[in-house]
């Protein structure tokens, strides 16, 4: 198991990272795209795992040069009731899991995410997860969510943690850069524990 003993405070990106959520985000993104008339670009979407809701449909607006037919917050809203209604056929605890189980009550621990924090919550209580952490901070918590470090400092401040003593474990590319501005210790999931998002893997 990971060791933890350099540092004081833990915290984990949710989808990917601590919760296998890809089928679950694949089938909603999808679905949202095809009913806004809006093209399901694979590599994109991959591309920007992590990236908040609202950031990106403007984003797959920008790169596809298609028409708005419906403004963001309803196409925001579509997906995020999509994603609640169908949450808990999807998802589950990956490995990490195991860790903050193991961490529970020893060391202060929190979950930053693009996600929005109530969705969250919801994901990590029907995973069993939620009362293990002292903190859930999602994309609608800080003026700057992922890649800015904001998201990451307030999970430490929520700890009461100097962000130097906690170390993010993270799946994306944009997380990562995150944790790193944020002068936390990053552990790229993908590479310490070989996991594989299973998120628009084909094109």
């Amino acid at each position: 198991m990971f060791d933890t003993s350099p540092f004081k405070g833990l915290i984990f990106d949710m989808d990917g990272t601590l919760i296998e959520s890809g089928p679950l985000h694949e089938r909603a993104w999808t679905e949202t795209l095809e009913h806004f008339q809006l093209p399901v670009i694979p590599s994109l979407m991959r591309s920007l795992a992590g990236v908040p809701t609202r950031g990106t449909i403007e984003i797959i607006l920008r790169e596809s040069g298609c028409p708005l037919i419906a403004d963001l917050d309803e196409i925001n809203e579509y997906k995020e009731a999509l994603v609640k209604r169908i949450a808990a056929d999807y998802v589950r605890p990956t490995r990490l899991g195991d860790l903050a189980r193991a961490h529970a009550g020893q060391i202060p621990m929190a979950v930053g995410t693009g996600a929005y924090t109530e969705e969250a919550r919801g994901i990590l209580e029907h995973c069993g997860l939620l009362p293990l952490l002292q903190a859930v901070v999602g994309a609608d918590r800080v003026a700057n969510p992922k890649p800015a470090p904001d998201t990451f400092l307030l999970c430490a401040e929520l700890l009461g943690v100097a962000p130097e003593d906690c170390v993010v474990f993270e799946d994306a590319d944009l997380g990562l850069s995150a944790a790193r501005a944020a002068g936390m210790v990053a552990i790229d999931v993908r590479s310490e524990f070989s996991f594989v998002n299973v998120y628009f893997l084909e094109d």
